[in-house]
């Protein structure tokens, strides 16, 4: 059998998972403070795609892949995988960006807290995966959550949806696609230069660019990319050490901080908001605890397998 993490990597991996999520829950306070500073939700998410292509490029030399990226761009259908998985990737950066910098940033939550609940039901559509009962009951309290956030809103949750279904989407293709994480996301922030400068070009013809103007603007600009590319390093490290039941726990982090970030930026937080958002905590306590369950168990039967 191959031998278990040492505890201190097993330490070390978890608090490298905490920080990941806790990025990725904060990036809303990034956002915020860029728009402040005169940015665009179109001139932040051009910014971050643009400046990210170097912190990736960095990160691929760092790592060993130079060749794997050649692989990639010289392998027509790799590419093409990419190339759709970049379409989500910037749907989703969109609309995330859009709702953190205009006072949504409650349905940019609820988006990553459907998500994981998502996936098991791509799962059972695309994978042929197998949903037991619990998966069920989390996936129905999650769908009894939204449509009371519909009621409370009046209206679908657009944002919450489009930036979970985008993601999950993401997920479904880079499952396919043969490209490590640090490849992929390099390959994809190539594809996405040309969309990058178009939308500069565009803002500088209409609303204006505000990430030259300044050395602050610069900062803030290039700490956009820093931010996209940092958790992923960590999040590919730590899970790789990580039980994939300490991820599922951890993955809720996030969303959590940005509910917080939400409330305390002022958004509207109804009776029936809440209660929506109480259905979608008890389906994410639920696949939380089945996988936490499921975990358990097959240590257990690993253990009866093992003689004395």
């Amino acid at each position: 059998m191959p031998s278990s993490p040492a505890p201190t990597e097993t330490r070390n991996a978890l608090i490298a998972g905490l920080v990941c999520y806790v990025c990725w829950g904060v990036f809303p306070l990034l956002f915020m403070a860029m728009a402040r500073a005169g940015f665009s939700a179109p001139e932040i998410l051009a910014q971050r795609g643009l400046w990210a292509v170097a912190f990736a490029a960095v990160l691929v030399l760092v790592t060993g892949r130079v060749e794997q990226v050649r692989r990639v761009l010289t392998t027509p259908a790799t590419l093409g995988w990419l190339a759709l998985s970049t379409v989500m990737i910037l749907i989703n950066w969109g609309a995330y960006v859009w709702a953190t910098t205009h006072q949504h940033t409650l349905e940019a939550s609820l988006g990553y807290y459907i998500n994981p609940l998502l996936n098991m039901v791509a799962g059972l559509v695309v994978f042929r995966e197998r949903i037991d009962r619990w998966g069920w009951i989390a996936i129905g309290a999650a769908a009894v959550g939204v449509v009371l956030q519909a009621v409370a809103l009046g209206r679908a949750p657009w944002l919450s949806l489009v930036i979970a279904f985008s993601f999950a989407s993401y997920g479904i293709i880079r499952k396919r696609v043969d490209a490590d994480a640090q490849t992929g996301l390099f390959v994809e922030c190539l594809l996405m230069i040309p969309v990058g400068i178009g939308l500069l070009l565009w803002l500088n013809q209409t609303a204006g660019v505000v990430g030259f103007s300044s050395p602050a603007h610069w900062g803030w600009a290039i700490s956009s990319g820093l931010a996209t590319v940092l958790p992923l390093v960590l999040f590919a490290w730590s899970a790789r050490r990580l039980p994939l039941s300490t991820i599922g726990f951890l993955q809720f982090l996030a969303p959590t901080l940005q509910f917080c970030i939400g409330v305390a930026s002022g958004e509207p937080l109804t009776l029936l908001r809440i209660l929506s958002f109480g259905f979608i905590w008890t389906g994410a306590a639920v696949f939380a605890g089945a996988a936490l369950w499921r975990k358990r168990a097959e240590r257990q039967a690993i253990r009866l397998q093992i003689p004395e």
